[in-house]
């Protein structure tokens, strides 16, 4: 009986599996951990918040814009109205006074059927018609003529009305989409700048306020006195270095880049455009060498940036949600032209 007992080969075998199985287990698991993904630098946050509120910049003033036109239009719309309610009061009265006139020809001897038949429904047809015209008094021929091109005009009125309410609505939906995409990009940055740790965003916050006391003084020592409208904005932007960066501000206490040349300008009694697109051509355009403090600055190939010149290669801008408004080189953006307001 006993030369029939095996050893018990498979459960060795289990447990060499078994640690092979573990084996190959950790090996993954230290190979995981060996090719996590590095917590970024400090500089790489940089950078990348950088990119963000550029790209929040951008919608930013495309936001700026449907926003100014949802305003042009409303404005347009209810002006529509107005002329449409006065419009049919006038249209009323008119009607009333081809009545009395139906009236007082009935008192004298029967009204006429042409004008029985403009009273009681739509005589446009039947009023076309030189014929029928022949058979009314000169007075009333007046009259129809009046309703006739009163209700024209009250339905081009309202044609009128009607498109600029369609296009409102499309704007006020760009507008949600542009706040939107402006707002994501800024959280996008806002997290990435919750990664990094305390100590790192003080090097950072450090790093900002000593490049920007350097610019600071840069801008001071290369300024000339600025004169005319041009000086005057220069020198009400300047009461609002370290204001804050706001998504679509113009002041006074926050400001983006366009609402910050807009409320500058309007200090100096000039009125400009709301958007970097549109103050792009509300003056002469002008080369780097041409620049004269307070002169418009454009940057960027689709012209999504602009600050004021302030002299010496310095321009004041409302730079991002970290920066706020401060001085910085014109080199440090891709300069595209100047624009000075006449």
């Amino acid at each position: 009986m006993a030369s029939h007992r095996r050893p018990k080969q498979p459960t060795r075998t289990r447990v060499t599996v078994l640690t092979a199985t573990a084996a190959a287990a950790v090996a993954l698991s230290a190979h995981g951990a060996s090719a996590a993904p590095a917590q970024p630098s400090k500089d790489e946050v940089k950078a990348k918040v950088d990119a963000l509120y550029e790209e929040a910049e951008q919608a930013t003033e495309k936001f700026n814009g449907a926003k100014e036109r949802q305003e042009k239009l409303e404005k347009e719309i209810g002006q529509l109205q107005d002329q449409v309610a006065r419009g049919q009061d006038e249209l009323n009265q008119l009607r009333t006074t081809l009545g009395s006139m139906a009236s007082a020809q009935y008192r004298t001897g029967g009204m006429d059927q042409s004008v029985a038949l403009f009273l009681s429904g739509d005589p446009e047809t039947y009023l076309d018609k030189a014929s029928t015209l022949e058979q009314l008094s000169g007075k009333q021929v007046e009259a129809v003529q009046k309703i006739q091109a009163k209700q024209r005009s009250l339905a081009q009125q309202r044609q009128e009305a009607s498109g600029k309410l369609a296009d409102l609505d499309a704007t006020r939906k760009e507008l949600g989409e542009k706040k939107k995409a402006s707002q994501d990009k800024l959280a996008e940055a806002q997290a990435l700048l919750n990664t990094l740790t305390a100590q790192e965003r003080a090097a950072l916050k450090d790093e900002d306020t000593r490049a920007s006391r350097s610019d600071s003084d840069r801008a001071d020592l290369g300024n000339v006195k600025a004169s005319g409208r041009a000086g005057a904005a220069l020198a009400a932007a300047k009461t609002k270095l370290g204001s804050a960066y706001v998504s679509g501000a113009t002041g006074p206490s926050a400001f983006d880049c366009s609402g910050l040349t807009q409320w500058a300008y309007k200090q100096a009694g000039v009125s400009i455009t709301r958007t970097t697109y549109t103050q792009a051509n509300d003056g002469t355009r002008i080369g780097k060498s041409q620049l004269q403090p307070g002169d418009l600055v454009l940057f960027y190939s689709d012209l999504h940036h602009v600050g004021l010149y302030a002299g010496n290669g310095m321009v004041l801008h409302a730079s991002n949600p970290r920066g706020g408004v401060k001085y910085e080189s014109i080199n440090n953006m891709p300069f595209q032209f100047g624009v000075r307001i006449g």
